[in-house]
């Protein structure tokens, strides 16, 4: 038995097909193992493509892969699709919404994230978040029948329709609000002839002083120029204090009438029930310099559900995607240079950080890497290459590069359908 307690032939089992999950089970595809990754859906989700879903300019299926087709080929990678309610450490199993249990040797948990209303509950009961492919569908489908209804709607109803409210200006904030502004300015009218667009507000609201807080001062500035350069009202220093529906009330005292306001303003880990509080450290697992529970020998976290202090990090490691993918990869080099050889000293772990980008519009972006820092059009195109090459399959990159071209050249999409709504019947006055 090597350093890390695994020997040939142990079960490990992967809760979480993230980021993390999703490359720690492809490192060992080829490893003297059984490998059982488990998510409650069927496909990885590409999150930092969400808001393209989200504004119809890329299918879902674009950024969604298959567990099973990306494991067809691997004779020891096994996936199970269940939700995850309960661990426990003591007999060694997990027990899913299915009521049926699932053993295992060593067990890797990388739930990742899940959206944060600090207990607001009437707004996670109004708000649409964005964090799964579902989420960013329902989002498309409610905004593009906001102008449907808008049509229908009595007049004192219709600004409710035309307002959308974005709370957070982080990276999904400001890349929402961008995509929403060029929808604004480029489609919709040419779609809708008889709603005036100059009516059709995008809303960013932060409560700190700048957009991209996480960013470079030149970032937050350019950023919000912008924004604003792109008709987006963006509001910092200013907090949604409550929402039931149809109107936004702001800590100064606004009021906004809006049927949609997406929620982007934080998130929190999905913990699942079975380990103890001490195990847990802001609603994420506590873990050392090899992501491992510090009081157990065979569970692991990774990714953003792990809390690691290391050097560099002594707050913890930023939850980003670099984050989830390198931990995984250097967890998946451990174990398999384990396995060969009994004598192996794993590698602590240690984040690198290479940078931060984000998108606002056509030709503009800004990016932050270790040794400079640009923006305006050669940014954009930096994060288009980048992203794309992030995504999975030969097939899907060139999916997305055409709708990214066709969206370039012609500066529309034909990404508009409305698949699914509960429509509600209302009296109007007139058609």
């Amino acid at each position: 038995m090597n350093h890390l307690g695994i020997k040939k032939g142990d079960k490990v089992v992967i809760i979480g097909g993230g980021f993390a999950g999703l490359h720690l089970a492809t490192a060992l595809m080829k490893a003297d193992l059984r490998v059982i990754l488990v998510d409650k859906q069927n496909h990885h989700q590409f999150q930092p493509l969400f808001y393209q879903v989200a504004t119809g300019r890329l299918e879902p299926s674009s950024i969604s892969f298959p567990f099973r087709k990306i494991f067809q080929k691997s004779k020891n990678v096994d996936f199970r699709m269940a939700d995850i309610i309960n661990i426990s450490p003591t007999e060694k199993k997990i027990m899913t919404s299915y009521d049926r249990t699932i053993t295992y040797d060593h067990l890797i948990i990388a739930t990742g994230c899940k959206t944060n209303f600090f207990g607001n509950k009437a707004m996670s009961e109004n708000a649409f978040s964005m964090k799964t492919t579902e989420e960013s569908i329902d989002i498309r489908n409610k905004i593009l029948f906001s102008f449907e209804k808008e049509i229908f709607a009595r007049p004192e109803e219709k600004q409710a329709w035309l307002n959308i409210v974005i709370v957070g200006a982080g990276a999904t904030g400001v890349e929402l609000s961008g995509a929403f502004a060029e929808l604004k300015k480029n489609v919709l009218p040419k779609d809708y002839h008889n709603i005036d667009f100059s009516k059709f507000n995008i809303i960013l609201l932060e409560g700190s002083k700048y957009t991209l807080n996480n960013m470079s001062e030149e970032s937050k500035v350019s950023s919000r120029v912008y924004l604003e350069e792109m008709g987006v009202i963006v509001k910092t220093e200013t907090m949604i204090e409550s929402y039931d529906g149809n109107v936004a009330v702001l800590n100064t005292g606004e009021k906004i009438p809006t049927k949609n306001v997406i929620w982007a303003a934080g998130v929190t880990g999905n913990i699942i029930d079975g380990l103890e509080p001490q195990d847990i450290f802001r609603n994420r697992y506590i873990v050392d310099r090899f992501n491992k529970l510090k009081r157990f020998d065979n569970i692991y976290a990774l990714g953003d559900i792990a809390y690691m202090e290391t050097p560099k990090f002594p707050k913890g490691q930023p939850q980003v995607a670099n984050v989830a993918i390198t931990q995984a990869k250097n967890l998946g080099k451990n174990i398999i240079k384990s396995l060969k050889n009994e004598n192996f000293e794993p590698i602590e772990y240690e984040y690198k950080d290479l940078g931060m980008m984000a998108t606002i519009g056509k030709h503009k972006a800004v990016v932050e890497l270790p040794f400079i820092k640009f923006k305006g059009p050669l940014a954009w195109y930096v994060w288009m290459f980048l992203h794309l090459m992030l995504i999975l399959s030969v097939r899907n990159k060139i999916v997305i590069f055409f709708n990214w071209a066709w969206s370039y050249l012609t500066q529309d999409t034909s990404l508009r359908l409305i698949t699914k709504i509960n429509y509600q019947k209302e009296k109007v006055t007139d058609i």
